[in-house]
């Protein structure tokens, strides 16, 4: 099978690193109305940047931006914060977020790295304040934040970015390009798949197979020590308040359980949907649908499917997009009509397939496409997922995954759970943000916060 990897010669015309600094320079000096840190800010002077989320993920992050100025770190367990601290002693040290929104002044922008269900929280006084900020995915903990935050990112101006770093990969770019050049021709049908199955396993086979942390079929009736330097009720935040347990904590544990996280659809799938949502122009579904074992009240699902109706978008026709998680995989997959990856993206054209994982792709069938000549490279290689959101910072360039992308990205996900959890075949408002048809979902696409903690536009 002839596949191809991220690597490659520049086509003639193709943008290059240095071409996409000066194009994108070149836009920053047109900004009209942009902060005044994006307004001719020197390249080589430093961001005041503030970490919010220092342990996990929030380590990992810091990582990539720590050759700027870090003022500022954030966690709710103050042994995360101490640590880091030892790197950067000139930090402000802070446990509750809130407090650091009230206190620290002068800094230019925040990198979230929370967990999910804070997400929107840490991030909505960001942008009030015009500060630019990098959110770890999922954007939100649902629909109604997420739209919240992309209307208020759009109106504060600042340079965002969502944490889906494989955007950044050659990989995605060179398929992208693919599709879009009419490679495989019109696209009507795609499937999503992942072989993960965290979750609510609905048997104990299916929980060996998963090799998952903990086995939980039921909240669990007993109180477990919290964790020394832990704040359980700051982390609990606006989520209804719970007794502490090793089932929860931490990461990823936390993140099957509804109150806290979405499961592998949200999260896997701001990585995997990413593709075909760039790839073929994707916004707002006209109907989802989904299934799997039945819904459990607190537990996400190991495995399950969604399947969203797109409409046509300009010169590409209306399609179906299925997400296949776990044990759920696409006919083609299962009946050996493509090659058996454990996770991947099948585009299906008039024409010919194209298969993707993160790392490399192929033209199916392989006989028909081994004299193809791929299309010029179009789409500029990134400097780097983190360093596109700085450059954007310092100069007002775009970056891939802003919170206008990434907001539209993040609520058809969350969809896929409401359809699941609801057992219906949604009719989606996407102005109104409801479902036409099922009143009932609305509790899962805004729920209610434990005060004191609010939010609102």
């Amino acid at each position: 099978m002839r596949q191809h990897d991220s690597q490659g010669t520049p086509a003639k015309g193709a943008i290059t690193r240095r071409s996409f600094l000066k194009s994108s320079a070149l836009a920053a000096a047109a900004a009209i109305g942009a902060p005044a840190i994006v307004r001719g800010q020197n390249l080589n002077s430093l961001l005041d940047i503030a970490i919010i989320g220092c342990g996990g993920r929030g380590g990992g992050n810091l990582q990539e931006v720590r050759g700027e100025n870090i003022v500022a770190l954030c966690d709710v367990n103050a042994k995360n914060v101490d640590k880091i601290a030892e790197q950067f002693p000139k930090a402000a040290k802070f446990n509750d977020f809130r407090k650091l929104y009230d206190k620290l002044k002068g800094f230019d922008a925040v990198v979230v790295s929370t967990c999910e269900h804070t997400h929107a929280f840490a991030t909505l006084p960001a942008l009030k304040l015009r500060k630019h900020v990098y959110c770890e995915k999922p954007l939100t903990h649902n629909i109604w934040e997420a739209r919240i935050i992309r209307e208020a990112a759009n109106k504060a101006k600042v340079a965002t970015q969502m944490g889906t770093q494989i955007h950044a990969g050659n990989n995605y770019r060179r398929v992208v390009e693919l599709i879009q050049s009419g490679a495989i021709g019109p696209v009507r049908e795609v499937h999503v798949w992942v072989s993960r199955t965290w979750g609510w396993q609905a048997t104990e086979e299916e929980f060996k197979e998963s090799k998952d942390i903990v086995f939980t079929k039921e909240r669990p009736a007993t109180v477990d020590p919290v964790p020394d330097g832990l704040n359980w009720d700051l982390w609990l935040g606006p989520a209804p308040k719970r007794p502490f347990n090793n089932v929860y904590f931490p990461g990823p544990k936390w993140y099957r359980w509804w109150e806290w996280g979405n499961g592998t659809m949200s999260d896997l799938g701001s990585h995997w949907i990413d593709l075909p949502f760039w790839a073929l122009n994707l916004k707002h579904p006209l109907t989802i649908e989904a299934g799997g074992p039945p819904a459990h009240p607190d537990i996400a699902p190991a495995s399950m499917w969604a399947k969203y109706e797109y409409a046509a978008r300009g010169d590409m026709p209306a399609l179906t997009l299925t997400w296949h998680q776990g044990r759920e995989k696409p006919a083609q997959w299962t009946s050996g009509a493509i090659p058996q990856w454990p996770d991947g993206v099948l585009f299906i054209g008039e024409k010919g397939m194209v298969l993707a994982d993160y790392g490399k792709h192929a033209l199916l069938p392989e006989d028909k496409f081994k004299d193809f000549a791929r299309p010029p490279q179009t789409i500029p290689e990134s400097i780097g997922h983190h360093q596109e959101w700085i450059h954007a910072c310092k100069t007002g360039a775009p970056t891939t995954c802003n919170f206008e992308y990434a907001g539209w990205l993040t609520e058809a996900n969350h969809l896929g759970n409401v359809a699941y959890r609801t057992g219906k075949k949604l009719e989606w408002d996407h102005v109104k943000l409801k479902a036409t048809n099922a009143p009932e979902a609305g509790k899962f696409i805004k729920r209610k916060y434990r005060k004191p903690f609010v939010f609102h536009a």
